[in-house]
């Protein structure tokens, strides 16, 4: 730390044992001699505005995004008539859609549950933005605002920057795109090359799979 000029802070250190969830009840968490701090495992840290919990699901941190979108978004709602479309477009933006897809691609394997809590805040604000009625089906509204699915967003933006050469060579050498021997419909499309992936997850593959 010291090369790095970086100094630890014992107050405000934090220590998160991971486990898995069948596992984690029976795990133990001894704290941690500190310098002349003691600190004791919390169930949950946060770090760069992420909320880790001790299973890596990802609960508690789209909770917290969740409280926050809703309640910009109930105050949006009530200062909308004083706003013009551009202006009400760009205040959705800065006070929820941003929150909804910052660090994002870490919740690509979340539960089916979070993910629809993170759609449903989507949804909304879309509704807010173009004045569509409840019960008004969503898909066309957000196609129009071309607004993509909350996971996908962030995974496909970084594929499309690899792919053109806009990001880190690290990530540029795991996106390779599909080169056919012979001439098929699908030659002028840009397809990746897809690796088969034991994993539900895909790991690096993930990019090819929903590209």
């Amino acid at each position: 730390m010291t090369q790095n000029l970086l100094k630890l802070n014992d107050n405000k250190t934090d220590i998160l044992y991971l486990a898995s969830p069948h596992c984690v009840k029976s795990l133990k968490t001894p704290a941690l001699q500190m310098g002349s701090s003691s600190i004791t495992p919390n169930g949950s840290v946060k770090n760069l505005g992420v909320i880790f919990d001790q299973c890596i699901n990802m609960h508690e941190h789209v909770t917290s995004v969740c409280r926050a979108a809703y309640y910009h978004l109930k105050n949006i709602h009530r200062l909308k008539v004083f706003l013009t479309q551009e202006s009400l477009l760009t205040v959705v933006h800065v006070f929820v859609t941003s929150r909804i897809d910052y660090c994002n691609s870490l919740l690509y394997v979340i539960s089916d549950y979070n993910i629809n809590r993170l759609h449903l805040i989507q949804n909304s604000a879309a509704r807010i933005v173009t004045n569509t009625r409840k019960y008004d089906h969503i898909t066309p509204i957000l196609q129009k605002l071309h607004w993509l699915p909350v996971i996908h967003f962030k995974i496909l933006l970084i594929t499309y920057k690899s792919i053109n050469d806009m990001s880190p060579e690290y990530l540029c050498e795991l996106v390779s795109i599909r080169k056919s021997s012979r001439k098929l419909r699908s030659s002028s499309q840009i397809l990746l090359q897809v690796q088969v992936s034991r994993l539900k997850s895909y790991g690096d593959c993930v990019a090819r799979v929903i590209w």
